[in-house]
């Protein structure tokens, strides 16, 4: 009610000083205005006497001059007129007028035979009078003057009536203020805050568990953002709090963030973990005149930002957003993320010509088709090469910056963008403990011979303390390339190299998913039914089962394999015609490499080939998405879908299987998993395919939807265990805690 109170007398105080302002304004123009109106009414009707009134004087005609002012003296608001001589005795005037003037009569006579006219404002009777007197010349003779007296008393009376007017406008203004100001905070202000408080009280008491409608506006706007943060971190609080206790009843070892926290917290002893990729956690981009904070797709976020958020430290990534150096300090730095800073964020900045070489030629047009084995032919130049080694030497000297004044400090490197950084830190900091975590496969020895550099890259690779992969699978590839091309000496038991002294750990490590918290956050999630029914409506589809698939448009992830497969299961299985429909959210990636440009193109095509051949009215077979959808969207899809086809040609993990399996909190949908990927290796609920194998594809989507609901229940339910046992906090403590207990030689 204070607050109330105050804004209306403020908004009173400000009113009234603007009325003010504004009717003293209008009445001095008012006044200026009719007085000048006065005066010009007073000098055309002197001008028009003049001329007669001086023959009279001039032929001493007093009778016929008392007469002209005696016809002329009653006009309206003419008080009088006087007829003075030179000297400035009356010599006609309307009876008693002289005696009724205020002060000496003779000195307006004289005031207007010395100027030729006068202006001025008399008492008559006590009311305000406008005297106008001119002079009677003959010649160059002055003969007397002229006076007419006007009454001025309506000037008055109009000005107190404007203010009256507009001290009654006041009080309606007043008025309506006041009710204004009184609906509009109950309205828009305390009755939400009220509310607010009251539901807040309810959460922090355990009552409440569903999320609130909150206000969104120019002036709650943020309090409602940080109201639905706390709710959240609240909601999540609990849940950790509730699942740790369950845990210590039931001597479970789950990994949890808050066990991620203090585990990290003893692990490393108040250290900060240093953490290096080529992709930011957080990019800031212009929309229009704006600048947006997004989170760039991919699974190497998705995993690594829980971790720093647990435990802090220090992110070094190339700066690539067109926003992102105004957003930084001068050293790059940011805390992040934005709505809840938990750790910092050091952009590296590269040239166009280092961008070019280093990430689009050498890793994604060498490394990449080289790791991968898909029948895409790496490409090896020698420029890409020296601008690769150049961009990790700048990797290098960022790190340094942070590091050099710190003992044995963790460094976590990520994935095949910085295969030479690792030796590059152990020569300025040969106490650091450096991991470097390969998120992508490793080939055989025979693959890996392509590569004209392969040397320096296992000796970059071998300067770390910790080499992890995702499967044993990969880290035997490792061992054996090693001891293809360099001389060393292997340990196949301890699954170590040893080259000059120093000795390097070479272990699995499976990358996953955080396992959202149970119960579920405090998010307002439509029914299954009914978000189904907005998805179909966005994307303009009316079927009855929906298949997803989420993935960068790349060629490894065989999203051309799975478009025949679905037309093949459509032509296979004609009574699904018109019942299915496969959703692909794909994100353009590194398009200006001609494979992916080319790549972007032949998905279309094949998409637009496929619907062309099948769909039917409001039905189509594949709807692609081309976009780089938020975790939010793909979340949508993930919990309404009855499939999730996950064909890649070869991966070293695949997120996109474990997101989905955490996403079907109601234990449905089923998962279709390639058998070259590293999550096949845990996942073994789902339905195993070979995604060169069109029509093993295709059968499994129709085993996916005749599945009876019991078997998918079991299958799910399993899955789920799987990932909520091996979840990304799991990954990230036995990875840390690898690096930690290294012995540093």
């Amino acid at each position: 009610m204070k607050i109330t109170l105050r804004l209306i007398v403020a908004l009173l105080l400000a009113a009234a000083l603007v009325a003010s302002a504004f009717s003293y304004l209008q009445v001095r123009s008012e006044r200026t205005r009719l007085n000048e109106e006065l005066e010009r009414r007073a000098g055309i009707l002197a001008e028009s006497l003049q001329e007669t009134v001086t023959e009279l004087v001039r032929a001493d005609s007093s009778v016929k001059l008392k007469r002209l002012v005696e016809k002329f003296g009653n006009r309206e608001r003419l008080i009088g007129i006087i007829v003075f001589d030179n000297a400035g005795s009356v010599l006609a005037e309307t009876p008693g007028l002289s005696a009724k003037i205020s002060g000496p009569v003779d000195q307006l006579s004289k005031s207007a035979n010395e100027n030729g006219e006068f202006s001025t404002f008399v008492k008559i009777n006590g009311r305000k009078t406008h005297a106008y007197l001119v002079s009677l010349r003959q010649e160059e003779s002055v003969l007397g003057s002229l006076g007419l007296f006007h009454d001025a008393s309506y000037i008055s009376v109009r000005l107190r009536e404007i203010w009256k007017y507009n001290f009654l406008r006041l009080l309606v203004l007043s008025l309506l203020i006041t009710l204004t100001t009184v609906l509009v905070v109950r309205w828009s202000i305390t009755g939400p805050i009220a509310k607010i408080a009251v539901w807040l009280k309810s959460l922090r008491m355990g009552v409440a568990n569903q999320p609130i409608s909150l206000p969104r506006g120019d002036i709650l706007g943020p309090l409602a953002e940080e109201v639905a943060h706390l709710a959240k971190s609240l909601a999540q609080a609990r849940s950790a709090a509730e699942e740790e206790a369950r845990l210590r009843i039931s001597s479970d070892s789950l990994w949890t963030e808050e066990r991620l926290k203090e585990f990290i917290k003893n692990e490393l002893g108040g250290k900060n973990l240093y953490v290096i990729s080529n992709r930011e956690p957080y990019m800031h981009v212009r929309q229009g005149r704006k600048v947006e904070c997004i989170v760039p797709a991919g699974g190497l976020v998705t995993a690594l930002d829980p971790i720093l958020r647990a435990c802090g430290g220090v992110w070094l990534a190339h700066g690539s957003g067109d926003a992102d150096m105004e957003t930084s300090d001068e050293k790059g730095k940011l805390r992040v993320p934005p709505n809840q800073p938990s750790y910092t964020l050091k952009r590296v900045w590269l040239t166009k010509e280092e961008e070019e070489g280093y990430y689009y030629g050498f890793s994604n047009e060498g490394m990449w088709p080289l790791c991968h084995i898909t029948h895409t032919r790496p490409v090896f130049r020698l420029d890409d090469w020296i601008n690769y080694q150049k961009v990790n030497e700048k990797f290098c000297e960022a790190l340094q910056e942070e590091i050099s004044g710190e003992e044995a400090p963790l460094v976590l490197i990520q994935d095949y963008h910085f295969a030479l950084l690792p030796l590059l830190i152990k020569a300025k900091k040969p106490d650091a403990k450096v991991a470097i975590f390969w998120h992508i496969p490793w080939p055989n020895p025979e693959a890996f011979g392509i590569c004209p550099w392969k040397k320096e890259i296992l000796l970059g690779m071998l300067g770390a303390d910790l080499v992890g992969f995702h499967t044993q699978f990969h880290c035997n590839n490792f061992l054996e390339t090693v001891d293809r091309f360099l001389e060393s000496k292997i340990n196949w038991d301890e699954f170590s190299v040893e080259r000059h002294g120093h000795a390097t750990l070479i272990k699995p490590f499976p990358i996953s998913v955080a396992f959202p918290a149970s119960p579920p956050e405090v998010e307002k999630t439509p029914p299954n039914g009914s978000l189904r029914e907005s998805i179909l409506k966005e994307i303009g589809v009316n079927t009855q089962f929906l298949g997803v698939g989420v993935d960068r448009i790349d060629y490894t992830k065989g999203i051309i394999e799975r478009f025949r497969a679905v037309e093949r299961f459509i032509q296979k299985y004609p009574d699904f015609s018109g019942k299915f429909t496969f959703v692909e959210l794909g994100a353009p990636s590194r398009t200006h490499i001609k494979r992916y440009h080319d790549l972007l193109s032949e998905v279309e095509e094949t998409a637009d080939k496929i619907n062309w051949s099948l769909q039917a009215k409001s039905w189509r077979p594949i709807v692609f998405l081309k976009a780089h959808h938020s975790h939010e969207a793909i979340n949508r899809y993930y919990k309404t879908a009855d499939v999730c086809l996950v064909t890649s040609l070869h991966d070293g993990m695949n997120l996109v299987a474990k997101e989905y399996i955490a996403s079907r909190s109601d234990e449905s949908g089923v998962l279709i998993l390639s058998q070259f990927t590293g999550a096949a290796r845990e996942l073994h609920d789902a339905l195993m395919v070979n995604p060169y194998d069109i029509e093993e594809m295709a059968d499994a989507i129709y085993a996916a939807l005749t599945m009876k609901p019991d078997e998918k229940t079991e299958r799910m339910r399993r899955l789920r265990q799987t990932i909520r046992e091996r979840n990304i906090y799991r990954w990230a403590g036995t990875l840390v805690s690898a690096l930690v207990r290294m012995r540093v030689q």
